[in-house]
């Protein structure tokens, strides 16, 4: 049995549904992450998770245990927000010591649990200072720290690090994930960050107009989408869409606008004629000039076959097309190339500038030859 399981949940606010029949089953020391656009209704669920509000239907159940009666405060469930919430006439040791008070914790033991606590955030020689003394990391981790001393059975955290800076945020992720791993609680985390949640989470559900889209493991949900909602929301992905012209021997075939036909590995059996689409990564697509190979991953020259004048080859194992540089970002460690084709497609492709003093290997103009294994997208119906 599933640690906290929300079973066919649903809330609405007058004619808005924000909630709409969600369930999910979340297991005891996992870090589960509600990803999603806002107005998914990521925030809501966990504020019913929380008891600060109640679901219109369905039930939510820890440790088998429906937790509609229970008020916020005696269900074995703490929030971390986005704000800290931090008292600012009280200590970095005050702060911590609340809950236990509340929770009328014998004062000889408070002590002892606020020290364990600010070890488990790192904030040991802290305990003296004020909210207004520290900086956004460190009163964040005060926030977690705080949630974390009377040991909740789940862990909710809604958008914690959004108020931080990049630099910041990535280095409290690190210590989010080490965290979770020793205390072993149950976290349930809420972001619109799609970085952020791949890098932090077991599993992550996708919500999109108050439903899960796809839940699964991060890796799972990148590199296979199954809607194009998905897609589109996790990272940078090119949509080629149009109708399926074969289908068959693993591959599938669509003409996709603004380049013809392309291919895609596809265990599922399609009908001719349907509405398709491929989910290709920007990283998947290999770049070449005419005349020669660039970067560690580009095929070899004697390798690609002479593409037609509509830009397509006769290749049977890999898709090939050729189109103008018309745009490209620099990134630092990657440079974004936006591809157009003769036929007007626009693909995005991204290099890594990894070569020694080069930091650009197209310019806008540039004639080059994109090229991606049948394998390298994925098929959506």
């Amino acid at each position: 049995m599933a640690l906290l399981e929300i079973q066919n949940v649903s809330r609405r606010f007058g004619d808005f549904t924000a909630v709409d029949q969600v369930s999910i089953a979340i297991e005891a020391g996992e870090f589960f992450t509600l990803l999603g656009p806002s107005g998914c209704g990521k925030t809501t669920l966990l504020r019913m998770i929380a008891g600060f509000d109640l679901p219109d239907d369905g039930r939510i159940l820890l440790n088998g245990e429906d937790l509609a009666d229970r008020p916020p405060e005696q269900r074995p469930v703490r929030t971390v927000f986005q704000s800290y919430a931090l008292f600012p006439h009280m200590s970095v040791e005050g702060n911590i010591a609340f809950p236990l008070q509340m929770a009328k914790t014998p004062a000889a033991e408070v002590p002892a649990k606020v020290q364990a606590a600010l070890e488990d955030v790192r904030l040991i020689g802290f305990g003296k200072r004020y909210p207004h003394e520290l900086s956004g990391g460190q009163k964040q981790r005060v926030a977690i720290g705080r949630a974390l001393v009377t040991h909740p059975a789940v862990l909710l955290l809604d958008e914690p690090l959004a108020a931080l800076d990049a630099k910041l945020r990535e280095e409290m992720q690190i210590e989010l994930i080490n965290l979770q791993k020793e205390v072993g609680i149950t976290f349930v985390y809420v972001t619109h960050d799609q970085t952020e949640a791949l890098a932090l989470s077991h599993r992550i559900a996708v919500m999109n107009k108050g439903r899960v889209e796809q839940l699964d493991q991060p890796a799972k949900i990148y590199s296979f989408p199954t809607s194009r909602f998905v897609a589109d929301f996790i990272g940078k992905c090119n949509l080629l869409e149009g109708p399926v012209t074969a289908s068959g021997n693993g591959v599938v075939t669509i003409d996709a606008e603004g380049l013809g036909p392309v291919r895609v590995a596809s265990s599922a059996a399609v009908t001719g004629g349907k509405s398709g689409a491929i989910a290709l990564r920007p990283e998947k697509i290999r770049v070449a000039t005419s005349t020669s190979a660039v970067g560690a991953t580009i095929a070899e020259p004697d390798r690609r076959p002479e593409a037609k004048p509509d830009g397509r080859s006769d290749t049977e194992s890999n898709n090939h097309f050729r189109g103008t540089v018309t745009d490209h970002l620099y990134l630092g460690d990657v440079t974004v190339y936006i591809v157009s084709t003769p036929q007007g497609c626009k693909l995005e492709t991204l290099l890594a500038n990894s070569g020694a003093g080069r930091t650009k290997f197209f310019e806008v103009g540039d004639a080059v030859e994109m090229s991606w294994s049948v394998d390298a997208g994925h098929f959506i119906s």
